[in-house]
């Protein structure tokens, strides 16, 4: 496969297409418990949400291929303590005390390996501990996903991080400057051929985004960790794209890491 392909390195301007010019129109939906309880029924209500709105957001000629559709939640801890202690051997700090997030990161072995080396670099420098990747499990297979959205599916970890030496927002701070300098570093890493595929698509103490270029009906199919009735959260904001004069990929899927929105920031 061309690791040059038009999803992960997208046109200058040319002719009668201008990047600048580029908008969406997509949906958006909101669950929450208003006494805060948690429940994995509040991600059973949020993917019928999801599945309603498939018609505010798009597909391209294959019908499996979707311009994107995500979900955030609240920090899932239960469900985190058990899968990092199944997959990686460890044990998770008390919720507050360790951020996790869900990095896409290059297909290539050797590419991915040198941007997990960047963050871990800058998680040192930051004086902040690596805690560990853990490889996150999903079904392109189970989920139907087309033939254009598997050429640019990234390879998905989630990563996590202990605090050491500040708490609270302090903590949060020091997430976000990890997240932005590895940003900066390796999406702009020209010796990097599949640079665009590093994406963070949250990392944080306090939620967690599950996202791709997928369908509406493919998101639970395609992330296992959603349908663990372990999973709970006491809210949870899901999100599906249509595109419009955009081009899909990966990492344009929302939510954001701060808010969803439907193309043009007025809802």
């Amino acid at each position: 496969m061309n690791n040059r392909t038009p999803l992960l390195h997208l046109p200058e301007k040319q002719g009668l297409y201008d990047p600048e010019m580029e908008h969406d129109n997509c949906g958006v939906g909101f669950v929450a418990h208003i006494k805060g309880e948690r429940s994995h029924q509040i991600l059973l209500d949020a993917e019928e949400v999801l599945r309603t709105m498939d018609h505010r957001g798009a597909c391209g000629c294959e019908s499996n291929t979707g311009d994107g559709s995500g979900i955030l939640t609240a920090m899932p801890h239960e469900f985190l303590a058990k899968v990092a202690k199944a997959d990686l051997g460890i044990d998770l700090p008390e919720p507050g005390a360790y951020a996790a997030g869900n990095v896409f990161l290059p297909r290539d072995a050797t590419e991915r390996a040198k941007c997990k080396a960047v963050v871990e670099e800058i998680i040192a420098a930051q004086g902040q501990q690596l805690l560990g990747w853990r490889k996150m499990p999903t079904d392109v297979d189970g989920a139907d996903v087309g033939p254009t959205a598997r050429a640019a599916e990234p390879f998905h970890e989630q990563l996590f991080i202990a605090a050491n030496g500040c708490t609270g927002d302090a903590f949060e701070r020091q997430v976000y400057l990890i997240r932005k300098q590895a940003s900066n570093r390796l999406r702009g890493d020209a010796s990097l051929t599949q640079a665009k595929l590093f994406y963070v698509c949250s990392l944080s103490t306090k939620v967690i985004i599950y996202k791709g270029m997928l369908t509406t009906e493919q998101l639970f199919k395609y992330f296992p960790d959603l349908n663990d009735e372990s999973f709970t959260s006491h809210l949870a904001m899901v999100h599906s794209r249509f595109a419009t004069n955009t081009f899909p990929s990966w990492d344009r899927a929302q939510p954001l890491r701060f808010m969803s929105h439907n193309g043009e920031i007025n809802t």
